[in-house]
């Protein structure tokens, strides 16, 4: 059974990474069903390091995430990784409306009929930005694409917000990446320099760890969570 009937899916991430840990093996699986699956980051991912953002100064961190988000997208079979330049954990510097205008033109450039991208209580400012502004960007007028809108769970930063603090991850949809979770796990080994030692929840082992978790609550081997913004049918 595919995920969803359509033909293009766009995939909202905030950092180089949040693709691979939110929703790898949902993207090697609908790559095999056929679908294009373009990948936007739309955050560079290490400026935060520093007191004050300074580009040049991480100049060759930048180009290795760069390299290691192309060649993640490779090993998952995207159709197109793109890499956009907003502030790094400083996203709500930025006025919204930016951001939702850049999230507009992504959308009117690949005509997804399927968008994934962050849960609206993590932990992690980019994320929740990030997913406000592509709810208002997906909202749905006569004649826009988005047909479905999922938002998955990045670890170390979905599990972190305190409870009360903010909206619960409590997902709806789960997808089985039985098949596809050595390619998720191949693709973040990408991320040499993001990956953290056992028991760091951002830790291969507690991705693995995860997703097998998340497929037995639902009698898989394996699966991603999300939870369901809004589906059209």
């Amino acid at each position: 059974m595919t995920i969803i009937a359509g033909h293009t899916t766009l995939i909202l991430a905030a950092h180089p990474d949040d693709e691979v840990l939110g929703c790898g093996g949902t993207i090697a699986r609908l790559v095999d069903e056929g679908q294009a699956v373009h990948v936007v980051i739309v955050a560079e991912g290490a400026t935060s390091r520093d007191a004050a953002r300074d580009r040049a100064a991480r100049a060759g961190e930048l180009s290795a995430l760069a390299a290691a988000a192309h060649c993640a997208g490779d090993i998952l079979g995207a159709a197109s990784v793109d890499l956009l330049d907003f502030p790094d954990n400083r996203m709500d510097s930025l006025d919204r409306l930016d951001i939702v205008k850049a999230i507009e033109a992504l959308v009117a450039r690949h005509a997804p009929e399927m968008v994934l991208t962050h849960h609206a209580g993590d932990v992690n400012i980019d994320h929740r930005r990030l997913h406000d502004a592509v709810v208002t960007a997906c909202r749905p007028q006569p004649g826009h694409p988005v047909r479905r809108l999922l938002f998955f769970e990045v670890a170390s930063s979905t599990e972190w917000q305190p409870p009360g603090s903010a909206p619960a991850f409590r997902p709806t949809v789960f997808v089985d990446i039985a098949e596809t979770l050595d390619r998720k796990m191949e693709a973040l080994q990408a991320y040499a320099s993001e990956i953290r030692p056992w028991p760091h929840s951002r830790s291969l082992e507690a991705v693995a760890h995860l997703a097998r978790w998340r497929g037995a609550t639902v009698g898989r081997a394996a699966a991603e969570a999300f939870m369901l913004g809004r589906e059209i049918i």
